[in-house]
């Protein structure tokens, strides 16, 4: 068959065209380090490719999330040791306030410096993330939470929400707590709170409240003790109220009632009162309990002889078991947001596993094995110039260079 010289000389072109092409494309992978430039070259390496790299990017963008819920909680915690140091120092303050050597210009000192220990805890139950964000508001963070109420003290105005934080593929983090479960919560344990009534004349003075049976008829509810004759009744809050014990006053012997049993010294008047209940409902806004706390100080006992002085210990005693118990809700809320601190670190430490993992199987899906892709360069430029040279000479040769 007879093959014309444009026939050759197109299939000579088509020739090095291609292994330009080749060559090219090796350049290409070595300037890239892909073993494939398009999907076209390899569609199963380049779908695994694609699916690996949204993995890398989901865990980057939880490993941003961990990051900012980290920040989050470290400055909750931060202001959190503050609540603790508050209410310790308050403890402290209670403790001394009960020296019977005190005057009441000592106990009015003593009210002032609570008085500002109040309006600090205040000022860090109002603390912001430095962005306008206040950290115990709830969803409400526009806005300070804790505002002064009309009738005194302050009142919460934020809600209970939860803002949540995507930190891993099957887990949203909680990056704050609300002010009301923090300030105004006490833990289920928290037992039983005495306080005595505002009309008592007497001078009996309460003790602490020990559990005896936590099985007995009665016990979890809120009770009521009335001194008459001598005698005490120990009276349910329930409608209608039952009768949980009685019997004949003895000072420093214990009264029996649902479960549980508290001790009295003094002597009680008739009609004088006492409430024991539970933690829950006997009041649980540290800041009312402080605010009463002040007011009981502030309270001159100068002419009110030993009723004056019972009413004045049986609040101290009163005011120190609520602010102990919020002290023991703050210090159960710091240990949760120092377990969420544990985990992220946990989460961290896993997140950073599995990009080394994915990133690993990415290079193995990906990467260009330099010393193979060099030598196939070198391997097609060689047969490029080869194939130009012998075109070139071909193409020169003609019948008139041997006439």
């Amino acid at each position: 068959m007879r093959i014309s010289t444009s026939s050759f000389y197109e299939q000579n072109v088509s020739a090095m065209g291609l292994q330009q092409q080749k060559l090219f494309k090796v350049q290409q992978q070595l300037a890239t380090n892909s073993k494939f430039l398009s999907a076209g070259d390899d569609p199963v390496g380049a779908a695994r490719s694609l699916g690996v790299s949204q993995t890398l990017s989901e865990n980057a963008q939880y490993a941003t999330s961990r990051q900012r819920a980290s920040l989050a909680l470290s400055t909750e915690e931060n202001a959190l040791n503050s609540v603790t140091s508050i209410l310790q120092n308050i403890k402290t303050l209670t403790v001394n306030a009960g020296n019977g050597t005190l005057t009441d210009a000592d106990r009015a000192s003593l009210a002032t410096t609570i008085q500002s220990a109040y309006d600090q805890l205040v000022g860090v139950a109002n603390t912001d993330d430095g962005n306008g964000q206040y950290l115990f508001a709830g969803f409400k963070s526009g806005s300070p939470p804790f505002v002064a109420a009309a009738g005194g003290g302050v009142q919460y105005v934020g809600d209970q929400g939860q803002r949540l934080m995507q930190v891993d593929v099957s887990r949203q983090m909680s990056t704050g707590d609300d002010g009301r479960s923090i300030f105004q919560s006490v833990q289920g344990g928290a037992g039983y709170v005495a306080s005595s009534a505002a009309s008592n004349t007497g001078s009996a003075v309460f003790g602490s409240i020990s559990i005896a049976d936590a099985t007995a008829t009665n016990y979890g509810k809120d009770f009521t003790i009335t001194f008459n004759v001598g005698n005490y009744t120990v009276m349910t809050k329930d409608v209608p109220p039952v009768v949980a014990g009685a019997g004949a006053y003895t000072a420093g012997s214990p009264v029996n009632f649902g479960g549980v049993q508290i001790k009295f010294t003094g002597k009680p008047a008739d009609g004088d009162s006492f409430d024991v209940s539970t933690a829950q409902n006997a009041g649980t806004d540290v800041f009312a309990a402080i605010g009463q706390l002040v007011t009981a100080l502030r309270t001159p006992l100068a002419g009110g002889g030993e009723a004056a002085q019972a009413q004045l210990q049986n609040a101290l005693a009163t005011a120190n078991r609520k602010v102990t118990n919020a002290h023991d809700n703050v210090l159960t809320v710091l240990s949760s947001v120092g377990s969420r601190q544990t985990e992220l670190d946990a989460l961290d430490s896993g997140g950073a596993s599995r990009k080394l993992q994915e990133e690993s199987y990415l290079s193995s899906i990906e990467d260009l094995d330099p010393y193979s892709a060099i030598a196939e360069f070198y391997q097609r430029q060689s047969s490029l110039q080869a194939t130009q040279m012998t075109f070139a000479k071909l193409n020169s040769i003609s019948l008139f260079n041997y006439l």
